[in-house]
Protein backbone atom coordinates (compact mmCIF):
# COMPACT_ATOMS: atom_id res chain seq x y z
CA UNK A 1 0.00 0.00 0.00
CA UNK A 2 1.08 3.42 -0.62
CA UNK A 3 2.21 5.76 1.86
CA UNK A 4 2.35 9.82 1.26
CA UNK A 5 5.87 11.11 2.27
CA UNK A 6 7.43 14.67 2.60
CA UNK A 7 11.03 14.58 1.71
CA UNK A 8 12.25 18.27 2.74
CA UNK A 9 15.56 19.97 3.15
CA UNK A 10 14.71 21.98 6.35
CA UNK A 11 17.02 24.39 8.30
CA UNK A 12 17.75 23.77 11.87
CA UNK A 13 15.50 27.17 13.13
CA UNK A 14 12.56 25.60 10.39
CA UNK A 15 12.90 27.29 7.34
CA UNK A 16 12.37 25.51 3.60
CA UNK A 17 13.74 28.42 1.99
CA UNK A 18 15.27 31.77 2.19
CA UNK A 19 14.49 35.38 2.07
CA UNK A 20 12.83 37.21 -0.96
CA UNK A 21 11.36 33.59 -1.59
CA UNK A 22 9.60 34.66 -5.06
CA UNK A 23 9.15 33.65 -8.76
CA UNK A 24 12.41 35.37 -9.48
CA UNK A 25 14.34 34.06 -6.74
CA UNK A 26 12.78 30.52 -5.84
CA UNK A 27 13.49 29.41 -2.70
CA UNK A 28 14.99 32.64 -1.73
CA UNK A 29 18.75 33.66 -0.78
CA UNK A 30 20.79 30.80 0.61
CA UNK A 31 18.14 28.21 -0.81
CA UNK A 32 20.83 25.86 -2.35
CA UNK A 33 22.85 25.35 1.28
CA UNK A 34 19.70 23.63 2.16
CA UNK A 35 20.55 21.27 -0.63
CA UNK A 36 23.75 20.62 -0.60
CA UNK A 37 24.11 17.53 1.09
CA UNK A 38 22.62 16.40 -2.22
CA UNK A 39 25.42 17.11 -3.52
CA UNK A 40 28.15 16.63 -1.53
CA UNK A 41 30.02 14.81 -3.49
CA UNK A 42 30.18 16.58 -6.83
CA UNK A 43 27.91 14.35 -8.21
CA UNK A 44 24.21 15.28 -9.14
CA UNK A 45 21.16 13.26 -7.96
CA UNK A 46 23.21 10.91 -5.41
CA UNK A 47 25.67 11.61 -2.91
CA UNK A 48 27.90 8.92 -1.82
CA UNK A 49 27.40 6.59 1.14
CA UNK A 50 24.22 6.85 3.78
CA UNK A 51 23.07 10.67 2.15
CA UNK A 52 22.57 8.63 -1.14
CA UNK A 53 20.34 5.48 0.64
CA UNK A 54 18.15 9.01 1.29
CA UNK A 55 18.40 9.68 -2.06
CA UNK A 56 17.48 6.10 -2.92
CA UNK A 57 14.15 6.26 -0.63
CA UNK A 58 13.00 9.32 -2.42
CA UNK A 59 13.81 8.13 -6.12
CA UNK A 60 12.12 5.02 -5.25
CA UNK A 61 8.75 6.92 -5.02
CA UNK A 62 5.79 5.66 -7.41
CA UNK A 63 4.74 9.43 -7.92
CA UNK A 64 4.82 13.54 -7.07
CA UNK A 65 1.80 15.15 -5.44
CA UNK A 66 2.79 18.87 -5.16
CA UNK A 67 1.17 22.02 -4.53
CA UNK A 68 0.80 24.96 -7.33
CA UNK A 69 3.35 27.27 -5.73
CA UNK A 70 6.35 25.09 -5.74
CA UNK A 71 5.45 23.20 -8.89
CA UNK A 72 5.44 26.71 -10.61
CA UNK A 73 8.75 27.63 -8.72
CA UNK A 74 10.50 24.53 -10.01
CA UNK A 75 8.95 24.86 -13.29
CA UNK A 76 6.87 21.99 -13.01
CA UNK A 77 10.22 19.86 -13.18
CA UNK A 78 10.17 20.37 -16.78
CA UNK A 79 7.80 17.78 -16.74
CA UNK A 80 10.09 15.29 -15.37
CA UNK A 81 10.45 14.38 -11.26
CA UNK A 82 12.51 11.05 -11.73
CA UNK A 83 10.34 9.54 -14.27
CA UNK A 84 6.87 9.22 -12.68
CA UNK A 85 3.60 10.93 -13.16
CA UNK A 86 3.29 14.59 -11.18
CA UNK A 87 0.00 16.04 -9.82
CA UNK A 88 -0.07 19.56 -8.81
CA UNK A 89 -3.14 20.24 -6.21
CA UNK A 90 -4.44 24.03 -7.40
CA UNK A 91 -7.87 25.54 -7.05
CA UNK A 92 -7.46 27.12 -10.73
CA UNK A 93 -6.58 25.43 -14.01
CA UNK A 94 -3.25 24.72 -15.18
CA UNK A 95 -1.06 27.79 -17.14
CA UNK A 96 -0.97 27.13 -21.01
CA UNK A 97 2.79 25.65 -20.76
CA UNK A 98 2.08 22.54 -18.60
CA UNK A 99 0.33 20.81 -21.60
CA UNK A 100 3.65 20.22 -22.73
CA UNK A 101 4.42 17.95 -19.85
CA UNK A 102 2.34 14.75 -20.44
CA UNK A 103 3.14 13.62 -17.06
CA UNK A 104 1.88 16.43 -15.15
CA UNK A 105 -1.96 16.69 -13.99
CA UNK A 106 -3.58 19.24 -11.86
CA UNK A 107 -6.12 18.55 -9.68
CA UNK A 108 -8.66 21.39 -8.93
CA UNK A 109 -11.09 18.80 -7.26
CA UNK A 110 -9.53 19.03 -3.32
CA UNK A 111 -6.87 17.17 -1.90
CA UNK A 112 -8.45 13.78 -1.00
CA UNK A 113 -8.88 13.47 -4.54
CA UNK A 114 -4.86 14.67 -5.70
CA UNK A 115 -3.91 12.01 -2.86
CA UNK A 116 -5.92 9.41 -4.21
CA UNK A 117 -4.72 9.54 -7.82
CA UNK A 118 -1.55 10.23 -6.62
CA UNK A 119 -1.83 7.00 -5.16
CA UNK A 120 -3.31 5.19 -7.92
CA UNK A 121 -0.63 5.85 -10.14
CA UNK A 122 2.35 5.37 -7.77
CA UNK A 123 1.51 1.59 -8.08
CA UNK A 124 1.81 0.75 -4.49
CA UNK A 125 4.98 2.93 -4.34
CA UNK A 126 5.34 5.98 -2.01
CA UNK A 127 3.98 9.23 -2.90
CA UNK A 128 6.29 11.84 -2.54
CA UNK A 129 4.85 15.33 -1.42
CA UNK A 130 6.52 18.94 -1.33
CA UNK A 131 5.38 22.19 -0.63
CA UNK A 132 4.47 23.97 2.77
CA UNK A 133 1.12 24.83 1.80
CA UNK A 134 0.41 21.33 0.69
CA UNK A 135 1.87 19.31 3.65
CA UNK A 136 -0.39 21.91 6.11
CA UNK A 137 -3.27 20.58 4.36
CA UNK A 138 -2.42 17.24 4.21
CA UNK A 139 -1.64 16.60 7.86
CA UNK A 140 -4.96 19.09 8.58
CA UNK A 141 -6.71 16.76 6.52
CA UNK A 142 -4.74 12.98 7.69
CA UNK A 143 -3.77 12.35 4.42
CA UNK A 144 0.28 12.76 5.21
CA UNK A 145 1.59 9.52 6.68
CA UNK A 146 5.28 10.12 6.66
CA UNK A 147 8.01 13.03 7.06
CA UNK A 148 11.90 12.88 5.94
CA UNK A 149 13.48 15.96 7.02
CA UNK A 150 17.06 16.55 6.07
CA UNK A 151 17.66 18.98 8.73
CA UNK A 152 20.65 20.95 7.47
CA UNK A 153 22.80 22.40 10.30
CA UNK A 154 22.33 25.98 9.51
CA UNK A 155 20.76 28.71 10.90
CA UNK A 156 18.97 31.23 8.06
CA UNK A 157 16.95 33.20 10.19
CA UNK A 158 14.43 34.41 7.73
CA UNK A 159 12.28 32.73 5.30
CA UNK A 160 9.80 30.50 4.72
CA UNK A 161 8.55 27.95 7.27
CA UNK A 162 7.77 24.25 6.49
CA UNK A 163 5.20 24.26 9.75
CA UNK A 164 4.56 27.93 9.81
CA UNK A 165 0.44 27.23 10.32
CA UNK A 166 -0.94 23.91 11.72
CA UNK A 167 -4.45 23.02 12.47
CA UNK A 168 -3.79 21.42 15.70
CA UNK A 169 -1.04 19.15 17.61
CA UNK A 170 0.49 16.68 15.56
CA UNK A 171 2.08 13.42 16.85
CA UNK A 172 4.74 11.87 15.11
CA UNK A 173 7.14 8.20 15.82
CA UNK A 174 10.49 8.30 14.73
CA UNK A 175 11.13 5.35 12.17
CA UNK A 176 14.93 5.88 10.95
CA UNK A 177 18.19 8.46 11.70
CA UNK A 178 20.67 8.58 9.08
CA UNK A 179 23.49 10.81 10.21
CA UNK A 180 26.08 12.07 7.83
CA UNK A 181 27.99 15.05 8.15
CA UNK A 182 26.17 17.03 5.85
CA UNK A 183 22.67 16.61 7.21
CA UNK A 184 20.42 14.56 9.76
CA UNK A 185 17.91 12.84 7.86
CA UNK A 186 14.72 11.98 10.09
CA UNK A 187 12.03 9.63 8.64
CA UNK A 188 8.60 10.17 11.43
CA UNK A 189 5.38 8.51 11.10
CA UNK A 190 2.55 10.40 11.44
CA UNK A 191 0.27 9.22 14.17
CA UNK A 192 -3.52 9.59 12.88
Amino acid sequence: MSSSVLYMSMSLDGYIAGPNDEPGNPGGDGFMRLHDWYYADGQSGRPAGLGGKVVDQMNATGAVLVGRRTAEQASHYNGDHHGVPIFVLSHRPPPPAVADYPSVTYVTDGLPSAMTQAKAAAGGRDVLVHGADLVQQALEAGALDELQIHQIPVLLGAGRRLFDVLPSRVELDIVEVVDTSQATHIRYRVRH
